[in-house]
Formats: C-alpha cells, structure tokens, sequence
C-alpha cells in the first residue's frame, strides 16, 4: 500500500531474470547478461527469486539487486527449500531464521512476500502446519514481513488451512495450473497469484481475453471498501512466453 495515498500495490512480473530464450526475445539483442535484472526490472514492475530457494546469498546481493532496480520495484523471495522440504514442518525453526537473517533485509522497501513453497506430497497436518506458521517472524531488522502460503497438496483444499492462514497474518498462494489447487482467501492483506498455464504457440502465453480476465480480478482486489496489495507473476508452463505474458497484464492494467 502506498503510505503517501493510501492506494494499493499492482506488482506483475516473472520467475527470475537469467533465461537464455528471453535473449533476443525479451532483451535486446547483445544485451550483456550483467545487465539483465537492470533492463527487466525497467520494463515489469516485480520478480519472484527462485535462486533463493536452492542457495544461501549473501547480505551484499540482496544489496546489489536493491540498488540496481528502479524505485517501487519489488522482489519476492523463495524461501530455502531446508525450511519447506521436509517431514516435519515443526522442526523448522533454525531454518527459518538462517534464511530471514541471511541479508534479506538489504533489499529494504524492494522486500516483497516471502513464497514458502511446500512439496507436492506435502499433506495438510494442522497441528504440525500451525506449529510452522507461529515459527514464522513478523519482522525484520524492524521491517514487517509478509507471508505467502504455496501449498500444492490437495488435502489444503479446507476451511482449517484458510482459518490457520488468518490467525498468523499469511495469505494462500493462488496458483493458476493443472497440477496443483487453486487456493485464495477473499479475506487476505493482499494477494499473490502464480500463473502457470502458458502456453507456447500464444505470443503472451495465455491469449488477451484470459489476460484480461485476470486483470478483471487484480481490479477487484484493488478497488471496493478493502483495497489490497496485488503481487502476478507469469512462472513456468511455457517459460520463454512469460515476460510477453506480464507486459500484456501490465499493458491492459494501464
């Protein structure tokens, strides 16, 4: 949310910034590739950072992407698959900490929602899911911290999850593909969308009318007596279609 107007965040982007078949497509010919995340981050308005999720960076990375990327832009991070890939979510605790204290705080204002990913076999255990959501901080380096919830099982799919969900201030991830449920809570602070069903012979990967569906839904979320922050990102599916995907989104948002 914007404190200066009080109106919310729109943020579209895609899955990291190094893809060879956005050379060419997306970048500019002879781009060079240390100029990626600069030129991206010029032409959409957020990245969801997979890196994060199998690798510990440090503090002066995040504080190189920062001071890269222009004012108002915004990473979201995945959070280190030693947090979400494993039995016991409960016995999480030192995990979550090394990642949260790693340097994250460097990207400042440019912190987006945390995505804790779980594994597909990941089954809704509640007393074991809650005791993970209380391990999860609310701040850091006295900045708020937000939450977002992407669980690929469908036993998620109850009311319990949602109601779990609320008590610690985090929002489902609401994905849009074949493989996993589509959760979203009507009630949440903002909402994180994960679109994955591109599709390779459409230039923008889903065809304008579904785009614009979807834009359909980002102004509901926006408008109404409870604004909210957006946060769309075009992941996966047909990768090389993403960024056309986000431009289009961004296009019919203007």
């Amino acid at each position: 949310m914007d404190t200066a107007t009080g109106r919310p965040h729109i943020r579209v982007g895609i899955g990291g910034w190094t893809f060879a078949p956005w050379r060419g497509s997306f970048y500019p010919p002879g781009l060079a590739q240390a100029k990626e995340l600069h030129y991206a981050s010029r032409q959409l308005t957020a990245i969801e950072v997979n890196g994060t999720f199998y690798s510990t960076f440090q503090p002066a990375t995040f504080a190189k992407w920062h001071d890269e990327t222009p004012d108002g832009f915004m990473f979201s991070l995945k959070a280190h698959r030693r947090v979400t890939h494993r039995r016991v979510l409960a016995t999480a605790g030192d995990a979550i900490a090394r990642f949260v204290g790693s340097g994250i705080a460097q990207l400042q204002g440019k912190l987006g929602p945390i995505v804790w990913q779980l594994m597909p076999s990941k089954r809704f255990e509640e007393e074991d899911f809650e005791a993970f959501l209380a391990l999860l901080p609310r701040e850091v380096d006295g900045r708020r911290l937000r939450h977002a919830l992407d669980v690929r099982h469908e036993s998620f799919a109850t009311p319990a999850f949602i109601a779990l969900a609320r008590r610690y201030g985090c929002v489902p991830v609401c994905t849009d593909s074949e493989k996993f449920p589509a959760m979203a809570d009507a009630e949440a602070d903002f909402a994180y969308l994960r679109l994955m069903r591109s599709q390779a012979d459409i230039p923008t990967g889903y065809t304008s009318e579904a785009i614009a569906q979807w834009a359909a839904g980002v102004r509901t979320w926006t408008g109404g007596e409870r604004p909210r922050d957006v946060f769309v990102y075009f992941i996966n599916g047909a990768k090389e279609r993403a960024p056309a995907g986000a431009l289009e989104l961004l296009r019919q948002l203007a």
